[in-house]
């Protein structure tokens, strides 16, 4: 059956079957680890379907192998896998840059959280939706393609005090050290840098993101939390990223 573009279920990877806006031109590689057959299926029919080259994996030990040698451009990840934890892959692949989404189940906040802490950047609730699946796999890709919307006008450094963040390298150094931030995190401070003493609403920032939907905005807090203890000298008083009651967060111009 075509789809909502007019396109062909057969229509080669890479190639548009009409006026898609999502069409990919180089097929993004996309690993999922599973261990339950059906789950691993259907996500990679969905995948498949729009586009993606998808490597199938169902154990840490495969998945870290295939991290080192041939890295992929995201990777969803259930949790409990037979040899170990879905984490342990994350951790692996935040070494490589590599942006994932977290599969847990259903009201499992404590996976969540600690996936958020590890640097996921999305969790899907077991049961799912394929399409939501897929709506979060793009919006994460944009993302961390187009890590600040309008970069092609931004100059390749930005200062703010001691802060330098290198958005063409995609690296930030604090009083001349590095930070390790992960992808929603280096988002969310050239996003502020941009605008020094600026207050950005949350509804701006995931606007500036480019996230899509709710379940980055539940997190949003969490992640400036985490961030603040990469860049704050106390992340208990921060004296960089301030919060405005009731309407966001702000660079302060002077870190005190």
């Amino acid at each position: 059956m075509p789809g909502p573009d007019g396109a062909a279920p057969g229509t080669p990877k890479g190639q548009s079957g009409g006026a898609s806006s999502n069409a990919l031109i180089v097929p993004k590689r996309i690993m999922v680890v599973d261990d339950e057959v059906q789950i691993g299926d259907v996500l990679r029919s969905y995948l498949v379907r729009d586009g993606f080259d998808v490597a199938m994996q169902t154990n840490v030990r495969d998945a870290i192998a295939q991290l080192e040698s041939d890295a992929p451009d995201l990777m969803i990840l259930d949790v409990t896998l037979p040899d170990g934890s879905g984490f342990d892959i994350l951790k692996a692949g935040r070494a490589r840059s590599v942006p994932a989404i977290m599969l847990t189940a259903r009201g499992d906040e404590v996976d969540r959280i600690v996936g958020l802490e590890l640097g996921a950047d999305d969790y899907i609730s077991k049961p799912f939706s394929p399409r939501e699946v897929m709506a979060r796999v793009r919006a994460v890709l944009r993302r961390t393609e187009d890590a600040t919307p309008g970069a092609a006008a931004q100059p390749g450094h930005l200062h703010v005090d001691d802060l330098d963040i290198d958005q063409a390298a995609h690296e930030v150094r604090v009083a001349g050290k590095p930070a390790n931030l992960t992808p929603s995190e280096f988002r969310i401070l050239a996003t502020l840098a941009q605008s020094p003493g600026r207050v950005f609403t949350r509804a701006q920032l995931l606007d500036r993101i480019g996230d899509d939907g709710s379940i980055f905005e539940r997190t949003l807090d969490r992640h400036v939390n985490n961030l603040r203890k990469k860049i704050e000298r106390d992340p208990a008083t921060p004296s960089r990223i301030l919060t405005v009651y009731g309407i966001g967060y702000k660079l302060s111009r002077d870190d005190g």
